[in-house]
């Protein structure tokens, strides 16, 4: 049996993908087994490392983790807040009728996509060192902002552009024929339709932006919650591997809520789009004047 994507697999194939999966399983097993026994002869698995954080004792997560995730979720708050609309403005300024409105919001865009996140952090930071009032305590949350701010609303534009150029021009057109403004064609028409396509990707940019607070923890010292874990290490007293892979199932945890709660609305945003499909019998249809139940003319 085939699809309209592959052949169905005959009975070499099978065995052959049975022995692929098993050689991996095999292989993956014996990865971890060498992680367990190398950190096991290092004394990393140790109780007396791991006790700070698993054996009910709150001081670790009050002094160190909590403070340093309150940063990294204010940071990460505040340049989504303003990364999304500004990179939504920008996408659609992208695909204006106007020159001067086009080119400038296209310079704008690949100028600070192609520059490295860091470097527009310790820019933000200079600027703010230089030419504003803003404390030394503060700068570095502004200048970490700054560059998430400035590098992800350029990528998000592209997001924006290129969700909406996804789009059947039949969309477009047949709303320009009924009498809609090009204005009222993006707002009504095609962006609602296209959040759902961009939605993926969206979510997966706001992944990125959580995890690049960490960058200005390594080098703006602003203490987030990477920061905390070396923090915490040197005060616990050498427990590195454990005060990073408490940090890393942290991250894991605030990501894939992101990334779950994107699936769910996904799927919300195309069953709301969707029609019932219900079939009407000939006998149950309306009658409109001048045919009959068939649809046929009188």
């Amino acid at each position: 049996m085939t699809s309209v994507l592959y052949d169905a697999q005959g009975p070499r194939a099978k065995r052959r993908n049975i022995l692929y999966t098993v050689v991996f399983l095999v292989a993956l097993a014996a990865l971890v087994w060498w992680v367990y026994t190398s950190l096991d002869e290092k004394h990393q698995l140790d109780w007396a490392l791991w006790k700070p954080y698993l054996g009910g004792g709150t001081e670790a997560y009050s002094t160190y983790i909590w403070p340093g995730l309150q940063n990294t979720l204010k940071a990460a708050a505040l340049s989504m807040v303003i990364a999304l609309p500004l990179g939504a403005v920008l996408g659609i300024a992208r695909l204006s009728d106007h020159v001067w409105v086009r080119v400038p919001a296209a310079v704008v865009v690949e100028f600070f996509r192609a520059i490295p996140v860091l470097v527009l952090m310790i820019f933000g930071l200079a600027l703010f060192s230089e030419y504003t009032d803003v404390s030394s305590d503060d700068r570095p949350v502004y200048a970490v902002v700054t560059g998430l701010v400035l590098y992800n609303a350029s990528v998000l534009a592209e997001i924006v552009r290129a969700g909406i150029l996804s789009l059947p021009k039949g969309q477009a057109e047949a709303a320009m024929a009924i009498g809609l403004r090009k204005g009222q064609v993006m707002r009504v028409i095609l962006l609602p339709q296209a959040v759902t396509a961009m939605l993926p990707a969206i979510v997966s940019q706001l992944v990125v932006i959580v995890k690049d607070t960490a960058l200005g923890g390594a080098v703006l010292t602003f203490p987030e919650l990477l920061a905390s874990a070396s923090t915490m290490s040197g005060y616990y007293g050498a427990n590195t591997i454990a005060s990073f892979t408490i940090v890393a199932v942290i991250y894991l945890i605030i990501n894939f809520s992101l990334t779950t709660f994107a699936s769910w609305l996904e799927g919300r945003l195309r069953r709301r789009k969707k029609s019932t499909g219900a079939v009407l019998s000939v006998d149950k249809t309306v009658d409109i004047p001048g045919h009959a139940g068939t649809g046929t003319s009188a």
